[in-house]
């Protein structure tokens, strides 16, 4: 095989290998884009419905690129100091609701949220987690993978058509060379007639590494993707002894989370209820919307004094801290910003991921609630005299009072 030939192929090799790639990082933008909006948008925020803040559809129409940075950012930079009159009209809109600033936004990890809204507004918007037992018994969780199916779809289809267009580009080539073969010098024949010599490419060293280094890295992405996963169980979404309804209770009749939690606003743990508190109210009400079998099983536990073994949903590791009443009553995080839209659940499912990363960038963005707390008064004095000095900005975060440092939930 001729080094033209060669060189031909390369080119053609390197074009698909490229149309690829863009694919794949096109894919990667989108994935590190909803990663980022489900960990730190969606407590406030959907993108087709309004909730604490504005449904974000469209939201490139809207606002151009550099507003959104500086918004996203620090909102109430744009709305107090520079009087935006937009910023200001929406944050009016909102009940006057400070937006959590996250001033360690990379301009990519934006660019890539701002990428995944806009990929997900042109999508119907997506009905409620289906609740029907799957055969095994287990609950159905949407994964969405629809789109990545798209995507993959849509790569293949662009590889086969570039190839279809390189070969009848290369014989409609050969062709016309050929008629006109009298006219050819002596060693552009012998390129028009040269045969197509496949093993002489694949035994050739380019192409042996360059395949090399395509499943070299390929391998290396998926170990990497694949110890991230470990211990991650986000869209955990088990089955129970006793089917429980959030939608119905929380949502529906508005039963508050510490009723039945009782330990979420007073201590380290939430607690899960007992068959005490469900009795409560299930000692009147003895059928409900799915029929009377499910609090019959409920009656019965409590006559026989046996617990219901619940499954557990959100769990850390023995090796982490966490004190709900610090984040709830201290903190003033509401319940929907770790567990997500709980009075939307039928089935409870883990809305986040819950990794180490998810609760570091928290504390980074997260303002610290000093009001009429006395504990953090000398703080936030130390603090006001270093935004004075020039060493901080804004307001203060758990950060800036070791919410960062490993023995905070570490020991």
């Amino acid at each position: 095989m001729s080094f033209r030939a060669l060189k031909i192929f390369s080119g053609c090799f390197l074009l698909v290998f490229l149309l690829n790639s863009i694919s794949v990082f096109a894919q990667a933008d989108l994935a590190n884009g909803k990663e980022l909006f489900e960990g730190n948008c969606t407590a406030c925020h959907a993108i087709h419905k309004d909730k604490v803040g504005p449904a974000l559809k469209d939201i490139k129409k809207r606002r151009d690129l550099t507003w959104i940075k500086k918004f996203i950012r620090n909102s109430q930079n744009v709305i107090k100091v520079e009087k935006d009159p937009y910023a200001v009209a929406l944050y009016a809109k909102y009940n006057n609701t400070e937006m959590t600033a996250f001033p360690s936004f990379k301009d990519n990890e934006i660019e890539n949220i701002v990428a995944y809204i806009m990929d997900e507004s042109v999508k119907t918007p997506a009905g409620p987690v289906p609740t029907t037992p799957s055969p095994e018994g287990q609950p159905q969780v949407n994964t969405s993978g629809g789109n990545d199916t798209l995507i993959l779809i849509l790569t293949v289809i662009t590889l086969v058509l570039v190839a279809v267009t390189l070969i009848v580009f290369l014989t409609v080539i050969r062709r016309y060379l050929k008629d006109r073969e009298d006219k050819l010098a002596d060693e552009d024949k012998e390129i028009v007639n040269q045969g197509f010599d496949v093993m002489a490419v694949l035994r050739h060293k380019a192409f042996i590494i360059v395949v090399s280094l395509l499943l070299v890295g390929a391998g290396v992405r998926s170990l990497w993707v694949g110890a991230l996963s470990i211990g991650v169980e986000q869209n955990y979404a088990p089955k129970q002894p006793i089917p429980f309804s959030h939608k119905l209770h929380a949502g529906n009749l508005k039963i508050d989370c510490g009723y039945c939690h009782t330990g979420v606003y007073r201590g380290k743990q939430a607690n899960i209820p007992g068959v005490n508190i469900c009795m409560n109210c299930h000692s009147a009400v003895k059928e409900g919307p799915s029929g009377k079998e499910n609090i019959a099983a409920l009656v019965e536990a409590y006559n026989n004094k046996k617990p219901i073994q619940w499954v557990r949903v959100h769990n850390l590791p023995d090796l982490s801290y966490f004190n709900h009443s610090q984040h709830t009553v201290a903190g003033g995080i509401e319940c929907v910003k770790c567990h997500g839209e709980i009075d939307t659940m039928s089935v409870v499912r883990q809305a986040s991921n819950l990794t180490m990363g998810w609760c570091i960038n928290c504390h980074r963005e997260t303002s610290v609630n000093g009001k009429d707390n006395a504990y953090y008064d000398r703080l936030l004095k130390f603090h006001e005299e270093e935004v004075k000095k020039g060493k901080r900005k804004g307001e203060m975060k758990a950060v800036h009072i070791g919410g960062t440092e490993c023995s905070k939930c570490h020991y």
